[in-house]
């Protein structure tokens, strides 16, 4: 019978998202645009002879690690809390280095796919992922246009992550455009800010529709009830951080509650600096649409990138 992970977070990450393998990666890419066969052989012999080596974790390590923590608390006889799944353009060949890392740093992953050059988009679905990191821009874009899962493009890691109480998971999002939809952007870039905030005001007993990563604030607030939970403290801790203020407060709390979702904390910024914020709610990864939020953030936490659609207004 086939395993049920409907009540399940399932999160695919790229090799390259998990682990820091950028020296390899600059010498497959200083080859493929003029002589792609000969990139691949060199990138083969350069991973098969550093195989047994060291890799030091990637943007999405210390998520990972988190999340798979949970799974202490699963009650027995019950689907798993979570699972994670490495999800790499890498043959199998040359993937023994990312094994060898995973079991010494005793991470329990034990589903993958190795997919030898082609794009891992399409294992999404049978994996049943619900949240998909990559460095792989195309990868990103693919996924967000068919509207398989939520996906990011991981930054860099950030030069230092501030310690987390053990046994808790910190995640962080922006509100238009990743959580939800994004018409009120729309209408703050093409009508500007007072315009903005007065249609928020006008529309705040309607729930502002799904955006790209609603499905995933719904799974993690499903992840919650599995979990045991105090006041003071709980294993799953979901923050949002937008630059939303008053009078625009509202149609957010009121779309929270129509989804029936709960968070720990939100913030309204109103234009404030995102990063001091971040740094100090030190989530395990942090999810915006704009580099100009998240590149100052990315110094301090680990971030991911949400692509717009390939039609949408806003690319323009």
């Amino acid at each position: 019978m086939p395993l049920d992970l409907s009540d399940t977070l399932v999160v695919g990450i790229s090799s390259t998202a998990l682990f820091d393998l950028s020296e390899s990666d600059a010498i497959f890419r200083a080859r493929i645009d003029t002589h792609p066969d000969e990139a691949i052989e060199a990138y083969r012999r350069y991973t098969l002879a550093h195989e047994i080596e060291h890799l030091d974790e990637g943007t999405g390590f210390p998520l990972v690690k988190a999340l798979l923590g949970l799974n202490t608390f699963q009650p027995e006889k019950q689907s798993p809390l979570v699972q994670v799944v490495v999800m790499s353009r890498n043959s199998p060949e040359t993937a023994i280095r990312v094994f060898h890392n995973i079991r010494a740093k005793n991470i329990d992953i034990t589903r993958s796919a190795f997919t030898g050059g082609e794009s891992v988009v399409d294992y999404l679905d049978a994996y049943d992922v619900d949240l998909f990191l990559t460095t792989n821009p195309k990868d990103a874009q693919k996924v967000i246009d068919s509207d398989i899962c939520a996906a990011a493009l991981v930054k860099e890691p950030p030069t230092s992550i501030s310690e987390i109480p053990a046994g808790q998971v910190r995640i962080a999002f922006d509100g238009d455009a990743v959580l939800f939809s994004e018409e009120s952007e729309i209408v703050y870039k093409a009508e500007g800010l007072d315009k903005f905030l007065d249609a928020e005001n006008q529309l705040q007993d309607t729930p502002l529709s799904d955006g790209p990563y609603a499905t995933l604030l719904k799974k993690l607030s499903r992840l919650q009830d599995r979990l045991p939970h105090k006041v003071d403290y709980s294993p799953v801790r979901i923050a949002i951080v937008t630059a939303r203020n008053s009078p625009a407060e509202m149609r957010v709390i009121k779309t929270l509650r129509h989804w029936g979702v709960y968070v720990d904390e939100i913030f309204f910024l109103g234009g404030l600096d995102k990063s001091k914020i971040l740094k100090a709610f030190r989530p395990h990864i942090y999810f915006d649409d704009q580099d100009g939020h998240l590149d100052p953030a990315a110094k301090h936490v680990p971030a991911g990138k949400v692509p717009y659609k390939s039609d949408s207004p806003l690319n323009r």
